[in-house]
């Protein structure tokens, strides 16, 4: 095709096939697991490449302390430092995958 109708058709094909490829990039980062901590280790989290919690890990030296609000504190800066690492691969995966065209779902 040509003129403006062929132009149209090649901007929806790669439209389409950036959609394709985001949705792939979205589903491997859904299945990614990624780890953040806090205290020094003594506490983690995991969540997956969307930033979903998938786990806490919380060790025996942690676990023991006589601090509930400590422990509180550990495990929401773990969860935050998971998740501000997802967001990083998350905003390099897709940005990879759309050109550097930052899209709704990057944060």
């Amino acid at each position: 095709m040509t003129g403006a109708f062929g132009d149209m058709g090649n901007l929806l094909s790669q439209a389409q096939e950036m959609d394709r490829r985001v949705r792939e990039a979205l589903e491997e980062l859904g299945e990614a697991r990624i780890e953040g901590s806090a205290g020094g280790g003594v506490v983690g989290a995991t969540v997956d490449g969307l930033g979903q919690v998938q786990g806490v890990q919380i060790s025996e030296e942690a676990a023991r302390a006589s601090d509930p609000a400590g422990l509180e504190e550990l495990v929401l800066a773990a969860t935050k430092d998971a998740q501000a690492r997802a967001k990083r691969q998350r905003i390099e995966r897709l940005t990879q995958v759309t050109g550097g065209v930052q899209l709704p779902w990057f944060s």
